[in-house]
């Protein structure tokens, strides 16, 4: 029909607009909250892309429910106010009609969200743990960025490179701080490079340069200079990455129902069912009085998703702390928001039916 292909036309605009601001919101906390580490020192500054990337796939099922539910309500919300619906409802359709093309419409996004909840999710959080381990597990020399200080893994030396040298296998003016059996050593060189022995061990050589060394706060110090200074680069061993609930497959968490992995669960198959349901609980939220102010709406709807949210929520720790059995705890929710689903539409049924009697 006509009307389905404008609403359906209309539902994907609208949710193209809603996904875009959302996504950029997103995106925007991440990055701000990554930058900020990267600062402190918590985490590499190049490693802040690869982790802005692995934190939207996880937080990209929630976005596209709020997306979905979003774009039906204020779709709808729309007709209302241009007065699209009275005309509707004068030709004798009713409100259950519109449940056919929100459901072609929503299908679609729920399917989608459902694999970014169940599969792509957790590998994303098991790659970004991944590449945490990678960057916090290189050595020193891998850590060094030319013009800046850079400190060591195990927080006893402080490096600066002035720059590259010519060939980029070659560092100029070096500057590097350790502590070792409470003294405090200070070397600077003139050039470095990295030298890798027949037996695969790797050395730092500082060539022409000066060490310093001595207690902080006793006046003797001994100053040797050097043609050349080798400093052994200790290889470091990237451990098994730490797996927990929320990064297991979901065919472990099957494999292993234990009331923790059954709450991990439970939240996983909750998204896509809360997104369908969300997504037709628009339909009767969508009601709004032309004279009434255009963000009500909008209000009530992030109202509802927050709750319905935090009641998935609520389930899942009851589950996982063994006060809630998971057979119950993954339908409780849903059904109760399935009946308020009915309610609202027989409420909206009764008062068209009472309009047309009435006039």
């Amino acid at each position: 029909m006509i009307f389905q292909r404008a609403a359906l036309r209309e539902f994907a605009q609208t949710a193209v607009t809603v996904f875009i601001a959302l996504f950029a919101i997103l995106l925007t906390n991440q990055l701000i909250r990554l930058l900020s580490q990267a600062a402190g020192g918590k985490i590499a500054s190049e490693a802040v892309i690869a982790l802005l990337g692995f934190g939207a796939i996880n937080y990209l099922a929630t976005v596209l429910t709020l997306t979905l539910f979003v774009a039906v309500l204020m779709t709808l919300s729309r007709s209302y106010r241009d007065s699209e619906m009275a005309i509707w409802f004068s030709a004798g359709q009713p409100l259950t009609a519109w449940i056919g093309p929100v459901l072609k419409f929503a299908l679609p996004l729920v399917a989608a969200i459902a694999v970014l909840s169940l599969f792509l999710s957790p590998w994303a959080l098991t790659k970004s743990v991944e590449y945490r381990d990678k960057m916090d597990h290189r050595d020193d020399v891998s850590r060094v960025t030319p013009g800046m200080f850079n400190e060591s893994a195990q927080a006893d030396r402080v490096f600066f490179v002035e720059g590259l040298g010519s060939d980029n296998n070659r560092v100029k003016n070096v500057f590097v701080s350790l502590n070792q059996n409470d003294r405090l050593g200070v070397v600077a060189a003139a050039e470095g490079h990295v030298e890798t022995r027949p037996d695969g061990d790797r050395f730092l050589i500082l060539e022409r340069g000066r060490r310093y060394e001595g207690v902080p706060g006793q006046a003797e110090y001994r100053v040797m200079e050097f043609e050349r200074y080798g400093v052994r680069i200790e290889a470091r061993e990237a451990r098994a990455v730490e797996q927990t609930q929320r990064n297991l497959p979901i065919w472990d968490l099957v494999a292993r129902p234990t009331p923790v992995n059954q709450g991990e669960l439970l939240w996983r198959l909750g998204t896509p069912l809360a997104a369908l349901n969300l997504a037709l609980l628009a339909i009767p939220l969508s009601f709004v009085n032309p004279r009434a102010g255009r963000t009500n709406n909008l209000i009530v709807a992030l109202l509802v998703f927050t709750a319905y949210n935090n009641l998935v929520s609520v389930s899942q720790a009851w589950v996982a702390q063994g006060k809630l059995s998971f057979d119950v705890g993954l339908w409780a929710v849903h059904a109760v928001m399935l009946v308020i689903l009915l309610a609202l539409f027989s409420r909206r049924l009764v008062v068209l039916s009472w309009g047309r009697l009435w006039r």
